[in-house]
């Protein structure tokens, strides 16, 4: 731990002394700090090229079952005073919430494992103009290509600290390198639009400029020409571009808030098979130099890797303290906390696991139908899982790809996708959420 966490951690100490002197039962407080860089360039000419510091303060108090949570990035001893006062003032007029409170001091998290969560690198403004000019450039010279949307290259590195009264104090440090484009080809009412990107903990985990650059300009090349299709029932392949998104609504239906509410598809469903024999889906915050890696969650107990979904079997909600005592549960370990409001329950790395079928292998396994590469609109039911969204990608003929496509819209319900989809074995964490290439065997397709 660096001098810097020493000091914001007795800082935050200080703070929750002084709520508990100035009436608060309990309180915990936490703490950000950081710094980014960002530059972007359109047809080789500066767009931007920033450079941002930043630190904010949230403070959360509680009387009695009453909470309140104030914040502030002013840091000197009146300005803390008056957050204090205002705090506790709050608490005390607020309706009571019976669910909320500090974790149990026996439950929270003493010590946690290294992730190598934070790059000691930093890149010089130079550095990141040269990634995103050579990024552009390799687009820029696929045949085909006509036009740039702009090419961007990112830093940032950011701390966070959390002291509550029930004896818990930590703090961690994470970095995190983007690179990006997005081109177009074609010309006129012909044109067609791609992308490519690369994001990591760690720089020297990106991709290289060039390969970013020529990827995006033959996928953006790879779409002139899409065809319409007739409406049929279809197996739909999902690329891992968009397959992370089915796994995203999976995380929503098991989400506490959604379970506690009733408001879920999923929520009859604990214990039950949800998805195919075989398949998992896993959270794992612990995973090294993980984009959503944390040692602790943000009511500081401890973080663990868990498998949601075992054997296509739904074994666990993701759950907050609050959540988990609407539901008469404990806490899973996965609450989120900003500065300005209480922690809510989210997921860190959340992925599908992949499963032993290639890619090409599930295209032959369609024989005919929709590869989706893109997706637009969020037409998703929580409540029931009915699922309905643009697409666009390639049709599937004979297992393989024969021809761009564009103007459909794909629709099934999410209890039945989840039922019979089938992963591939190319997964790859780029994302938060990720999944590999998935088979859906039979959805609705909408065309012409």
């Amino acid at each position: 731990m660096t001098t810097d966490s020493h000091a914001t951690l007795d800082l935050l100490s200080d703070l929750i002394a002084r709520a508990r002197r100035a009436g608060a039962d309990a309180a915990d407080a936490v703490h950000v700090v950081g710094t980014s860089i960002a530059h972007a360039q359109r047809l080789g000419e500066t767009e931007k090229l920033e450079r941002s510091e930043g630190q904010d303060l949230g403070l959360r108090v509680f009387v009695g079952q009453r909470q309140a949570v104030v914040s502030s990035s002013d840091h000197g001893a009146r300005a803390l005073e008056e957050l204090v006062e205002r705090a506790v003032a709050m608490a005390r007029v607020v309706p009571e919430d019976s669910y909320c409170g500090l974790a149990d001091a026996d439950a929270i998290a003493r010590a946690w494992p290294d992730m190598d969560l934070s790059d000691p690198a930093e890149p010089t403004a130079e550095t990141l103009v040269d990634w995103a000019r050579r990024t552009e450039e390799a687009a820029r010279a696929v045949p085909g290509v006509t036009n740039s949307e702009g090419a961007e290259a990112g830093w940032s590195r950011s701390r966070v600290s959390l002291v509550a009264s029930n004896g818990f104090a930590g703090s961690y440090e994470g970095s995190g390198w983007s690179l990006s484009v997005s081109v177009l080809a074609g010309e006129g009412t012909g044109m067609e639009r791609d992308y490519d990107f690369t994001s990591a903990v760690y720089g020297s985990d990106l991709r290289q400029p060039e390969d970013v650059g020529r990827s995006a300009g033959e996928r953006a090349v790879r779409r002139l020409g899409p065809r319409k299709v007739a409406t049929a029932k279809l197996p739909v392949v999902f690329d891992p571009r968009v397959s992370g998104g089915l796994v995203g609504h999976f995380a929503g239906a098991v989400n506490g808030q959604a379970i506690a509410r009733g408001t879920s598809f999923l929520k009859d469903r604990m214990e039950q098979p949800v998805f195919a024999a075989g398949i998992s889906v896993i959270d794992d915050p612990l995973r090294p130099r993980g984009l959503r890696s944390r040692p602790f969650d943000g009511e500081g107990l401890p973080a663990r890797r868990r498998a949601l979904v075992e054997d296509g079997v739904l074994r666990g909600w993701v759950l907050d303290l609050r959540s988990a005592r609407q539901l008469g549960l404990a806490s899973t370990g996965n609450a989120a906390r900003g500065t300005g409001g209480p922690p809510s329950p989210t997921t860190s790395n959340l992925y599908l696991a992949p499963g032993s079928a290639t890619p090409d292998e599930l295209f032959r396994q369609a024989g005919r139908g929709l590869y989706v590469t893109g997706l637009m609109g969020f037409g998703v039911n929580g409540v029931t899982g009915d699922y309905s969204r643009g697409a666009s990608g390639f049709w599937i003929e004979d297992g393989r790809i024969a021809y761009p496509v564009s103007e459909v819209t794909i629709a099934g319900n999410l209890k039945d996708m989840f039922r019979t989809l089938v992963p591939a074995n190319d997964l790859e964490f780029r994302y938060g959420t990720n999944a590999p290439t998935v088979l859906v065997p039979e959805m609705m397709v909408a065309g012409r």
